[in-house]
This record gives structure tokens, C-alpha cells and sequence, in this order.
């Protein structure tokens, strides 16, 4: 499945064959049979009750699904579950993803171009609800647990709650149901903040504030974003600092986006995100872009030996078309760390897509003398390109990094093959790297 920024994959709950499942009947019948005792005002004031009666409705939730698991084969689903047959098979997209899908009469099994189930999807449950009864079922059990003797199994219990409504707000995420999906995140986030567990789920925290985001439901997406930064959980490079500030941005507080975006560049200098946003703000406000380079240099204070401090600083005058002095700052990491890649990949990038501007330009000419002053100047952008490449080349320790960066090689030295033995021999070197993924 396709991931866009938000960490979701992860937090699939594993899901294991069970030989114990109830069937949808027998869940039922337990769950009426539960329900009835914490009806009885006797046994209602007993904990054994409501933890039988939330361990009733969690099977009652899983029930539908049988012993499937995700990750499953169809193979070894099509055992499992006996007589069931679907009802109808379709090949679907599903977050741009080719998956099969099966209906059955209370749930859809997806699966994957490798046979495997990727998505479990319940159509008909025993019990409408149900992860928020359980979820109550817990809490009362908790308030009669004043000895603390059943603290650990109510924790647990909670825990397991609140990781199917992230499984279910999955699903719905897949299915491009952004605001269920936020809702569903939100749910387990309440859920493990209720007593036993009382904690803090910072990852849901993060998901219910981005699908909200994403839905372009910026008033929710605030309420969470900033309930992220109280709760000092930045995510991935300080994503939450620059999803904050272009929710700001949207809600027409351009100024308080930009403060936090600033907020963010403090702490994670090295993101593009936040550094875009920054870029933004500065070029669009009318305000001084020189407030950028003061930032940077805060940071050059506080670490002068951070290589990847210039880095940046190439990016921001590469944002800002300011070709010399980009190159300049990409080459100055060299200086400071020998064996820092990265400004010379930053500057060999530089030089590459300046050629693809200029050949976008040349394409578009119909005049011959400025067509084949853009050529010239296509090719010295390429040209230009090579040397930092191969100096990224030679530095990286990085095998992966290294036959990417043969990638931009091997085309460069194929545009000039004619040009000279020199040319050929680089192209075919860095094929190779290319063709065996195999960096020398």
C-alpha cells in the first residue's frame, strides 16, 4: 500500500490464526449472555463481570473475521474457513494499490498481488459499536478494581481497544474516508487515556491531526497538531511543526504558521518540509528572506562542525534560484566533513535539473538561435553536474546511495557518448552499477 508521510503500516495490529474464535452465533449469545449479567444489580457490582463482559464484546468484535489473519494466503485462508465461499470476486484499487477483492456476507477480504491478505474489512458486526462498549466495559471494571489486582488485564484490555479502532481507522484511511478515519484515531487516542492506562498515544495523536489535515479539516487538525507539540511528540523530522503551520496558513494566520515553522527549524534545521514552508512564507509575505540565513546561522552557532547545516543552506539559495551561491554552500559541507555526500549530491542535483529546465525551455523554442543557446546551456548544466557526482561517488560508504547516484551518471555520460572515449567509459562503468545495483 501507497504511505504518504503518515506512519501507518506500523501499526497494523498483527493478527495470528486463533483455533478458539467464536463464530458470529456463539459471540452473540455471549455478549447477550454478559450483558444480562451486568443487568443484575448483584453481579454488576462484581469486576469479574464487566471484564467478562468486555472480553465478550472484543470477540464478538473479531468474530466476523474468523482465524484470517493479515498477511495470510489465500491458500491457507481457503483451509481455515471450510465451507465459507465468497459471494462475488473483484479486482479492485485500493490506494493505488491492484488488490483482489472477496466478498462474504459480513466482511470483504483484500488481497494482495502476492496472495496475501492485505485488508479485512467488516461489513456486518455482531455487535453495532462495539469497540466503545468495550471500551466502557473496562473502565467500569476498573473503577471496582480499588486493590489493583486486575490493573495489568485492564491495561491489556484497554491497549487491545484501542489498537483495532487504529486497525479500523486503517482501513478507512485505505479507503480514502479521511474524517472516519481521523474520528476512528481520536477513538484510540480517548481509549488509552482512560484509567487504568492513562497514557498518552502520541502516534493515534499524530494520525487523527494528518487524516484530518489531509481531509483539509484544519480546525480538527489544529486541535490534535497542538496536542502533539504539548505532548513534545514532533514525528518524523518535526512533521508536526510544518503540518501546523500550513494548517495555520489555511485558517488565515500566515503570521503563526510561520512562528511555528520557526519554532520547528530550530529544532529539526535538516527539514525540507519546514524549510519549504519557510521559503514559502518569506517569499509570498513580501518579508525580508534574509530572516532564513539568521536562522541558520543560530544553528551554525550552536553546531559550527554540522555539515548538513550548509546543506541546507544550499537548499534555501536553491529555493531562492541563487545558483552560485547554492553550489557554494553545498560545497562548503565538504569542508567542514570530507566524507558528508550530500552537498555534492545537493549540487549535482542542482546542475541536473537545471538542464531538465532548460531542455523543457529549448523544446519549447521556435527559434533556432535561442534554441541552440538553450542546447549549449543544457549541456554545460550537464556537464557541470559530473563533477560533484562523482566526487559523491567516490565519498559515499553508502552502496544504495552510491548506485542512485550512478543513475544521474549514466545518463549524463550517455548524452555526451559521441563526445569523447572518456564519455563512453563512463557510461558503461556506471551502467553496470546500475544494471547489477552492485556499487565499485
Amino acid at each position: 500500500m501507497k504511505r504518504i508521510l503518515i506512519a501507518l503500516a506500523v501499526l497494523l495490529s498483527v493478527q495470528v490464526a486463533d483455533a478458539q474464535t467464536k463464530t458470529p452465533e456463539a459471540a452473540k449469545k455471549a455478549v447477550e449472555s454478559a450483558e444480562a449479567a451486568a443487568a443484575n444489580p448483584k453481579k454488576a457490582a462484581k469486576l469479574a463481570t464487566w471484564t467478562k463482559l468486555a472480553s465478550a464484546y472484543m470477540d464478538a468484535y473479531s468474530a466476523p473475521a474468523g482465524a484470517a489473519w493479515l498477511g495470510a494466503s489465500k491458500q491457507e485462508l481457503q483451509i481455515l474457513m471450510g465451507n465459507q465461499k465468497p459471494i462475488s470476486t473483484e479486482n479492485v484499487v485500493v490506494a493505488g494499490d491492484q488488490l483482489v477483492k472477496e466478498v462474504y456476507a459480513d466482511k470483504e477480504f483484500y488481497y494482495n498481488v502476492n496472495g496475501q491478505l492485505a485488508i479485512i474489512n467488516v461489513t456486518k458486526p455482531v455487535v453495532e459499536d462495539v469497540l466503545a462498549k468495550a471500551a466502557e466495559a473496562y473502565r467500569k471494571a476498573g473503577e471496582l478494581d480499588t486493590k489493583g489486582s486486575k490493573s495489568k488485564d485492564i491495561m491489556a484490555g484497554l491497549s487491545n481497544v484501542a489498537s483495532k479502532y487504529i486497525d479500523d481507522g486503517m482501513n478507512c484511511y485505505q479507503f480514502g474516508d479521511l474524517a472516519k478515519a481521523s474520528q476512528l484515531f481520536e477513538k484510540a487516542v480517548n481509549v488509552s487515556a482512560m484509567a487504568p492506562l492513562s497514557k498518552v498515544d502520541t502516534t493515534a495523536l499524530y494520525n487523527a491531526a494528518y487524516t484530518a489535515w489531509a481531509g483539509k479539516d484544519y480546525e480538527r487538525a489544529k486541535n490534535f497538531f497542538e496536542r502533539c507539540l504539548a505532548a513534545n511528540y514532533y514525528y518524523d523530522g518535526g512533521e508536526v511543526f510544518a503540518k501546523l503551520g500550513d494548517v495555520y496558513t489555511n485558517l488565515g494566520d500566515a503570521k503563526k504558521g510561520a512562528e511555528t515553522l520557526e519554532q520547528g527549524f530550530v529544532k529539526f534545521p535538516q527539514s525540507q518540509s519546514i524549510l519549504i514552508g519557510l521559503i514559502n512564507y518569506y517569499m509570498t509575505s513580501g518579508e525580508n528572506t534574509d530572516r532564513l540565513f539568521s536562522l541558520i546561522d543560530e544553528a551554525k552557532k550552536n553546531e559550527p562542525n554540522n555539515a548538513s547545516l550548509y546543506y541546507v543552506e544550499g537548499n534555501i539559495y536553491k529555493e531562492l534560484k541563487n545558483i552560485e551561491k547554492a553550489v557554494e554552500s553545498y560545497y562548503k559541507c565538504a569542508e567542514i566533513n570530507p566524507e558528508y555526500e550530500f552537498g555534492y549530491i545537493g549540487a549535482g542535483i542542482l546542475y541536473y535539473e537545471l538542464a531538465i529546465e532548460l531542455q523543457e525551455k529549448a523544446g519549447n523554442e521556435l527559434d533556432d538561435n535561442k534554441y541552440n543557446e538553450l542546447v549549449g546551456q543544457l549541456e554545460q548544466a550537464l556537464k557541470d553536474a559530473l563533477d560533484p557526482f562523482e566526487k559523491a561517488y567516490a565519498v559515499s560508504k553508502d552502496d544504495q546511495l552510491k548506485v542512485s547516484v550512478a543513475e544521474y551518471l549514466k545518463n549524463i555520460y550517455y548524452r555526451f557518448y559521441s563526445n569523447g572515449p572518456e564519455y563512453e567509459a563512463g557510461y558503461k562503468k556506471y551502467d553496470e552499477v546500475v544494471k547489477s545495483g552492485v556499487a565499485k
